[in-house]
């Protein structure tokens, strides 16, 4: 069955964005994005990168792990804001929205329904895994459906901003366990987590 990871950028305090959530990779963005941090996505994460990031890094290497990517409202805005209808045509693109009438992009799918019911049928059905790129609402709302986290923390602290399960989330403890490991000599690091079996799950 297929999995859904949440591959994400994580300060060492646990937040993903500043407070007011604007692309922290952006011009004015704070995220350090060091020349290793990024030769070890373009290897191992080439579908990750946004559609004019990999064309203007030459990069052409189909997913390794993931084929379709879900993002949230306010994630996928700011991709419009400068005018990115669809940050990744090379993925299927799913937003989930209530308030978003109409996709901007005939490619791009908007999926107003419950973010857990539309995983659940996703897992069923064939292909690689399924990415969730954010933002922090969407990933705490999917918070159970969650089989993979890969977090690539970055040697930063912000202080304030948007936590990694966003600012709804509830408190559900769960335990994970360490599958691999990457460290760069910038400092960042790739944890790649899989959820740990519980007793109810194991029934």
């Amino acid at each position: 069955m297929r999995r859904l990871v949440y591959y994400i950028a994580a300060t060492l305090d646990g937040f993903i964005a500043g407070p007011d959530g604007a692309d922290p990779t952006g011009p004015d963005g704070f995220w350090p994005i060091p020349e290793d941090y990024l030769r070890h996505i373009i290897a191992e994460y080439p579908e990750t990168l946004p559609g004019p990031a990999r064309q203007a890094l030459g990069v052409a290497a189909e997913g390794i792990r993931f084929d379709t990517v879900l993002e949230g409202r306010h994630s996928y805005e700011l991709g419009l804001k400068v005018g990115l209808t669809d940050a990744y045509p090379h993925l299927r693109h799913l937003v989930f929205s209530r308030t978003l009438a109409e996709s901007p992009d005939p490619a791009v799918q908007v999926v107003p329904d419950d973010p857990i019911a539309v995983v659940r049928e996703l897992k069923r059905q064939p292909g690689k895994d399924i990415w969730v790129i954010g933002g922090g609402a969407l990933a705490g709302a999917l918070y159970p459906e969650i089989d993979r986290l890969i977090v690539k923390l970055a040697p930063l602290t912000v202080g304030a901003g948007i936590p990694l399960f966003g600012c709804d989330a509830t408190f559900e403890p769960r335990t994970w366990q360490l599958a691999e490991h990457t460290v760069l000599d910038s400092g960042a690091i790739f944890l790649t987590y899989t959820r740990a079996e519980t007793a109810a799950e194991s029934v």
